[in-house]
């Protein structure tokens, strides 16, 4: 084997897979057929969840230098606000990292971690055996024991594995770029706080937005519905924008300096599985959708964190092919339900007059608590849950409490040891624990006090999520949740 993983494409996604991968003690090649990183971000921010799983790794203070705070949300550019403060957690925000600096930051992690980046070399093709994958690409072949796609919404592996990627076609047609102005914006109501400047236009069905992203630069779209692109791969010109804006508001606002120029719609997808074999998808190869709410970048970065760990151990020897059949059953689900609420927030931004009862109906409903945190927990990551059991805790991400231990008080984020599990035990727990088997690939902490349920050992996973809750003497229950998530005893 020339390593032990390939992974397929050097966005936040595979990169992060990789240092995820290479922390389990699994050797991993990114193959990416750009030969140099992307010039300009898609991407913007990081929302609460995934700013927490940085913390996990020792990598925050990293991405917050030089980084914005975007306080709050906003679900469908409704004007009612979105809250985090609520949730149990220190980064009650999005944090405003531009994609370009993210692959930055994640590219010197995973070299740091020893994991080799091969640009300029593509994905072709691949074929798979009883042992592993002989993977084609640009530069030669790579024999691995698993492949996993994390090559965009176009993905080769993903088609190459022939699975399916069902969804719904675009009903929004948009151009997205980068650039200046030396008019004056219009300043609109309602378009949320990533859209400060911007104008509804209900009898031609559009609407214009931007933000201000760098002094005196501002990411603008101009948004339309109902009718498609002439031709949707056609390079954007500058003309074709200036176009668009004095179609839609009436006057270019002395556009200039433009950096960069893309299309964009709300078509929506979703892979009909996430593994073929030995070959895995991640990222948008497994699902796309529109960029509303920011949660794309995200998405792909969480299902890297759940994937990482459970393909290492199985490199490892340590897990079992449930484990990595587990990845699916969890990830699947959330991203079918990003889909959904972008497919709603599509429709609710629709300036159609038709429309207009049902955002009012939805504004009423932002502004109750309960639904306001729903949303606010769906689009932030933090109400992201696996399945569950008796404790309300098991499936659910693990507050991140201050705990006081024999060594003093420490955060649960200050934990982890790489992709370790962590297994906190109470002070008056039987020291010898059911977990001895497993000491290279579980943390075991006392607690003395505070934390949630201080009499309860908690047995949590690499990813930060709860896998038991109980009692310290039900050893059998606690050997069987080991067991099914860090491997057979030794």
């Amino acid at each position: 084997m020339d390593c032990d993983v390939v992974v397929a494409g050097a966005g936040p996604t595979g990169l992060m897979l990789a240092c995820e991968l290479a922390l389990g003690g699994a050797r991993a090649v990114v193959v990416e057929r750009r030969r140099e990183p992307e010039k300009h971000s898609k991407a913007m921010g990081m929302q609460g969840r995934t700013v927490e799983l940085l913390e996990l790794r020792g990598l925050l203070d990293r991405f917050k230098e030089g980084a914005g705070v975007l306080q709050g949300g906003n679900f469908a550019s409704l004007g009612v606000p979105m809250r985090f403060e609520e949730f149990d957690t220190r980064h009650p925000y999005v944090l405003l990292v531009p994609q370009l600096r993210t692959e930055e930051l994640l590219a010197e992690r995973a070299r740091e971690l020893g994991v080799r980046i091969v640009r300029g070399s593509g994905v072709t093709g691949f074929a798979q055996d009883a042992d592993g994958v002989t993977v084609e690409t640009d530069t030669g072949l790579l024999r691995a024991r698993y492949l996993v796609g994390c090559d965009g919404g176009g993905s080769t592996v993903r088609k190459a594995a022939g699975i399916g990627f069902t969804g719904q076609d675009p009903h929004m047609y948009a151009l997205i770029g980068d650039m200046r102005f030396s008019g004056d914006l219009p300043r609109g109501e309602g378009l949320g706080p990533m859209r400060p400047v911007g104008l509804v236009n209900p009898a031609k069905r559009s609407w214009f937005g931007a933000f201000q992203h760098q002094p005196g630069v501002y990411r603008a779209t101009v948004a339309w519905f109902d009718r498609p692109f002439a031709d949707r791969l056609a390079p954007v010109t500058e003309e074709e924008m200036r176009a668009a804006l004095v179609e839609h508001t009436g006057s270019d606002h002395g556009m200039h300096d433009v950096t960069w120029l893309s299309r964009l719609t709300d078509v929506s997808r979703l892979a009909d599985s996430y593994r073929q074999g030995r070959v895995l998808l991640a990222g948008d190869a497994a699902h796309i959708h529109l960029p509303a709410g920011g949660q794309g970048l995200n998405l792909g970065f969480q299902d890297a964190v759940n994937l990482g760990w459970k393909l290492a151990a199985v490199v490892r020897g340590h897990g079992t092919e449930e484990l990595l059949d587990s990845y699916g059953r969890e990830r699947r689900p959330i991203a079918d339900g990003v889909v959904r609420n972008t497919r709603t927030q599509a429709v609710l931004i629709d300036p159609d007059p038709r429309y207009e009862a049902l955002r009012q109906t939805f504004r009423d409903l932002m502004a109750l608590p309960d639904t306001n945190r729903h949303i606010a927990g769906m689009l932030s990551g933090f109400d992201v849950a696996y399945g569950g059991g008796d404790h309300p805790l098991v499936g659910r991400r693990m507050p991140d409490a201050e705990l006081i231990t024999a060594d003093g008080p420490r955060r649960i984020s200050d934990c982890f040891a790489g992709a370790r599990g962590l297994l906190l035990l109470p002070e008056q727990a039987p020291t010898a624990s059911p977990l001895a088997a497993w000491a290279d690939r579980v943390d075991t902490l006392t607690v003395k006090s505070g934390g949630p349920d201080p009499d309860t050992a908690h047995l949590v996973r690499p990813d930060g999520y709860v896998a038991w809750a109980g009692e310290p003497a039900r050893t059998e229950e606690l050997h069987h949740a080991a067991t099914t998530w860090f491997g057979a005893a030794a």
